[in-house]
C-alpha cells in the first residue's frame, strides 16, 4: 500500500469515525431528552474543528511525517500488497477507540463527544500531508511504500523508483539538453 493512500484512508476514517460517534451522542440525546451532553459536545467539536484546522493549515508536511519519509530505505523488491492487513494494522487504535467510545456512549455519552472532537481534530489536522507527499514524491521521482511491520512497531517505509510525469518544466530541461 502507498504511503499517499495510507494517509487520505486514514483522514477518511478519522471523519467517518468522528461523524458515527458525533452522531451517537445525538442519538442519546434525543431518546433521553437530555440535550446537555449534546450541547456541551457540540462547544466541544466546534473548538477542536477550529484547533484541526489551524493544525493542518500548513501546505508542508508534518515534522513526524518528515522524518519517517526521510528514514525511508530503499526497496530492493516490492512487496506484496496487501491494503486491509496493512490498514487493520497501521489504524486499529482507531478501530479500537471507535468501537470503546460507541460502545460507552450508550451510557455515557461524554465519552463519544470527547472522542469525536480528538477525531476531528485528527483529520482536519492530517488532510493535507498527502498532498505535502505525493509533491515529495513528484521531486525526488519515487513512491513511498508502507513496510510490513508489527502493530505496535513504527511505522517504515520504503522508497521505490518512480515514473517522473511529462510536466511541462521537465519537457523543456530534457530539450535544453540539461
Amino acid at each position: 500500500m502507498t504511503f499517499r493512500k495510507l494517509l487520505h484512508t486514514t483522514v477518511l476514517l478519522s471523519g467517518a469515525s468522528a461523524t458515527v460517534l458525533g452522531l451517537l451522542v445525538v442519538l442519546h440525546a434525543q431518546v433521553n431528552s437530555d440535550p446537555m451532553p449534546a450541547v456541551i459536545s457540540g462547544i466541544w467539536w466546534l473548538f477542536a474543528s477550529l484547533f484541526g484546522i489551524r493544525a493542518g493549515a500548513l501546505d508542508a508536511t508534518s515534522p513526524q511525517i518528515a522524518k519517517v519519509l526521510a528514514e525511508a530505505r530503499a526497496a530492493e523488491q516490492l512487496p506484496e500488497p496487501r491494503p486491509v492487513l496493512t490498514l487493520l494494522n497501521r489504524l486499529w487504535p482507531l478501530f479500537v477507540v471507535t468501537m470503546a467510545s460507541g460502545v460507552a456512549a450508550i451510557w455515557l455519552p461524554q465519552v463519544a463527544g470527547v472522542a469525536t472532537g480528538f477525531l476531528l481534530i485528527w483529520a482536519l489536522g492530517w488532510r493535507k500531508q498527502e498532498s505535502a507527499v505525493q509533491a515529495i514524491e513528484e521531486r525526488d521521482g519515487v513512491e513511498f511504500l508502507v513496510e510490513r511491520t508489527g502493530p505496535v512497531s513504527p511505522l517504515k517505509l520504503l522508497r521505490t523508483p518512480g515514473l517522473r510525469r511529462d510536466r511541462p518544466e521537465h519537457k523543456r530541461q530534457s530539450a535544453a539538453g540539461v
